[in-house]
């Protein structure tokens, strides 16, 4: 993995791929590459590094002009990052670009090998790759179903053949591809923004289709040779989205991003005055009758799903189970018919979240997406979705994606509560009222960004930090950890507050900064109470907590106030200068905020 993209049209198809990848750098990636034909032979260009590097290497070369090729931008998984392991793989006849995890490409390179082939790189493409070129008979679908048909695993595959100069082909299973449309030209992508500046109208692929681009058409195939037709989407957003907009970076423009997204987001979700999640199929007698949540999800989004425990529980006192994704189908969990699952996803094509949605179905319980791209994986295969208005997000590290899930759980814990009959029709309007004032009173949370760039300054020559915080502080405040240690690369953990005597106290010295999270009015006073014991100890403090709370001079270092009346909406106000802090921490260190090393956007592999 990780970004894939393919052109074949008019226009300068070198050009146009190195444009595609560098749109799709957001998605993490450690080496590029390109194939193109040229007078009817396959050129390959690729680099380990930054994209800088293949657009030097190309910028070298007097021989790939052309009208059609595929490029690649590779996130390593087998293999480590290098110019031979990057994308693409092939040979004279046949060129491939792959993004997912080919599972017995073991069992087929030891095949391979006794036909005599030699392999160059460490990769599982490069045995696709050979295993094309072993059943090429000059049928070029043909060869495709069969290779697929040995293949273990996730894939989407890009391929050209030198025998078909004027054909793009692709397939995919558990990876997305979408197939954009222009006038007399054609894309793959991983995404659409790899195609946007050219067209706004897409095909969704779906699994195990075939796709064929040539003569300014795209044609679908099933698994049979069938031939399908398919709806013509148009993307909803701008080119603009996916520029700066006079932002440094990404981050920082999506930080700012936030209040009009959970505006969006919220106004998606609410008709008079209260909760409406009719369009996501979640009508209020399945939600009545449901046993058991449980929330399933990986990293941010998992911590949402954290935040979304404590509300649900507090307001609604339903029982609800957090698991992250890559872990919840190992352990036989104990789900079936009247349980809700809830997959979250930014993506919604991440792979442990599917794998887990797929359980979930299994065993017979309904399943509900909260995911932000339309008609990703997950929203298709979900029994119900939510959308969350976030728009494109491009940082590798998420902050309005982030506080839309946030949202997204506020409105369905009001709903859930109002219709177990544990609040009243118009406590459950004065709860929506005041989470549409969120908004604005983040914009003012938005002003401390001064005061985080000072708290980040002192930050960015320590080795470890810790975040500690009490209930919803203490889910906000694994976020928080997780952010920094994404972008700035400082190690950082979380920890519940009340639990650091239980060993953690004894890591904190002088030299390990502690962020404590104090907004929660009826843990306040025990979570001082920690703070003062890391104190002691010589830590350096930085205390975020409410505007109006009564603190001793010789408590924190530096304090952070937090605006905003009510304690139940702290979780998503907090988040604004945790990730402020993070941001110019990153920023400060001199790394690559949007781009972090080992990252990526959209983790399509377990």
């Amino acid at each position: 993995m990780c970004g894939i993209v393919g052109y074949i049209g008019k226009k300068d198809c070198t050009e146009v791929l190195l444009g595609g990848l560098e749109k799709l750098k957001y998605r993490g990636y450690d080496s590029a590459g390109i194939a193109v034909v040229n007078n009817k032979e396959i050129k390959t260009v690729k680099s380990m590094g930054k994209l800088e590097n293949l657009v030097e290497l190309v910028g070298q070369r007097n021989d790939l002009e052309s009208h059609c090729g595929i490029g690649h931008t590779r996130w390593a998984t087998h293999g480590e990052p290098s110019d031979v392991n990057s994308h693409p793989h092939g040979n004279a006849r046949i060129t491939i670009v792959h993004n997912g995890i080919i599972e017995n490409y073991q069992k087929i390179k030891k095949f391979l090998e006794k036909k005599g082939y030699v392999f160059e790189s460490q990769t599982d493409t490069e045995t696709v790759a050979k295993l094309l070129d072993y059943y090429y008979n000059g049928d070029p679908t043909e060869t495709i179903r069969k290779v697929i048909s040995k293949i273990e695993g996730s894939y989407a595959l890009g391929i050209i053949f030198k025998d078909f100069p004027d054909t793009i082909y692709a397939v995919r299973k558990d990876s997305p591809m979408v197939v954009g449309v222009g006038k007399q030209e054609l894309f793959i992508a991983s995404d659409i923004p790899a195609f946007l500046e050219h067209t706004k109208n897409y095909y969704l692929v779906e699994e195990d289709e075939l796709v064929v681009l040539k003569d300014g058409k795209a044609e679908f195939y099933d698994p049979y040779g069938f031939a399908i037709e398919k709806q013509l989407h148009t993307a909803d957003f701008d080119i603009n989205v996916a520029e700066k907009g006079g932002y440094e970076h990404f981050m920082l423009k999506e930080i700012h991003e936030q209040p009009k997204a959970i505006n969006d987001t919220i106004g998606s979700l609410i008709n008079d005055g209260l909760p409406d999640l009719s369009e996501s199929g979640l009508t209020k007698e399945k939600l009545g009758n449901y046993n058991n949540i449980f929330v399933v999800a990986c990293g941010t989004a998992m911590h949402a799903g954290l935040v979304g425990k404590y509300l649900i529980e507090k307001l609604a006192r339903v029982s609800v189970t957090v698991d992250v994704a890559s872990e919840f189908k190992y352990r036989d969990p104990i789900i079936g018919e009247n349980d809700l699952v809830i997959l979250v996803s930014q993506s919604g094509e991440t792979a442990d979240t599917k794998a887990a949605m797929h359980l979930a179905k299994e065993k017979g319980a309904d399943t509900l997406a909260i995911v932000n791209v339309v008609g990703s994986s997950i929203a298709r295969e979900a029994d119900m979705v939510i959308y969350t208005r976030a728009g494109l997000e491009i940082s590798v590290a998420s902050t309005k994606a982030y506080t839309v899930q946030l949202a997204v759980f506020y409105i369905l814990t009001f709903e859930l509560a109002l219709v177990k009959n544990k609040i009243t029709e118009n406590q459950c309007r004065e709860y929506i009222h005041k989470l549409q004032q969120v908004p604005d009173i983040i914009k003012e949370m938005l002003e401390t960004k001064d005061k985080c760039q000072f708290v980040a300054s002192t930050l960015q020559n320590c080795t470890d930090l810790l975040y500690i915080g009490r209930g919803l502080d203490y889910a906000l405040s694994m976020e928080g950890s997780l952010k920094l240690k994404e972008i700035s690369y400082i190690h950082s953990e979380s920890y519940a507050a009340g639990e650091l005597k239980h060993g953690t106290i004894s890591l904190v010295t002088e030299e390990m900064p502690v962020i404590a999270v104090a907004t929660q009015k009826d843990l306040f006073a025990k979570t001082i109470s920690n703070v003062v014991e890391v104190k002691s100890r010589g830590a350096k403090v930085i205390l975020i907590t409410n505007e109006d709370a009564v603190v001793s001079p010789n408590v924190a270092d530096y304090i952070i106030y937090v605006k905003g009346e009510s304690d139940l909406f702290k979780p998503i106000l907090t988040a604004i200068p945790l990730q402020l802090i993070a941001y110019y921490t990153s920023v400060i260190r001199g790394n690559d905020v949007d781009t972090p090393r080992n990252l990526a956007k959209s983790v399509t592999v377990e």
